[in-house]
């Protein structure tokens, strides 16, 4: 069975970084945004972290601009964005793309093991959905993350337990890392 750890990303200066770097950790994998409706989840993530992150707990953040455009900016333009307005210090890696025939391989593989389930109930996920969906539409069966933000939770053996999408308030995030540290 594969894990995370078969997988090199790169960080934002082009470097090979493998993610077995990260083995026994328990690790929340994001793809963000910085021009995002979202974008405020970046200061409970940088909470967490600071709580978490002697316990075993890391966030990895992948910029994606495949949603709205609304992450267009450089690699050190988003970082600089990131530390200046919210604090992180989390790890930051290159931009990438999440879907379609240049879909970054961690982030298929990730929701490949977790599938969406749907942005929730109610007319606010409602409207979400048909956003998504006509922000997707191009990426057809490769459409793998349907929003920015979307939270992908890995145990300390490398596999996959929850995926959350943007819509998950951040407490339900945290609980879960919570029980898996």
């Amino acid at each position: 069975m594969k894990t995370v750890y078969a997988f090199t990303v790169k960080d934002r200066q082009g470097n090979d970084v493998s993610l077995s770097a990260y083995q026994g950790k328990v690790l929340l994998i994001v793809n963000t945004a910085t021009g995002c409706g979202f974008t405020p989840h970046y200061e409970p993530l940088e909470e967490m972290y600071k709580e978490m992150k002697e316990r075993g707990f890391e966030i990895l953040d992948f910029p994606c601009n495949q949603f709205a455009n609304q992450a267009p900016g450089s690699d050190d333009e988003i970082h600089d964005f990131c530390t200046v307005k919210f604090g992180t210090e989390f790890p930051q890696f290159k931009k990438i793309d999440v879907n379609g025939e240049t879909a970054d391989p961690l982030f298929a593989w990730l929701a490949t093991e977790k599938p969406f389930q749907g942005f929730g109930k109610g007319l606010k996920f409602a409207a979400m959905q048909k956003f998504a969906d006509r922000n997707n539409k191009a990426f057809g069966d490769k459409a793998y993350i349907k929003w920015n933000f979307t939270k992908f939770l890995i145990d300390r053996e490398g596999k996959v337990i929850a995926r959350f999408e943007p819509t998950v308030d951040m407490q339900e995030v945290r609980a879960a890392v919570e029980a898996a540290l």
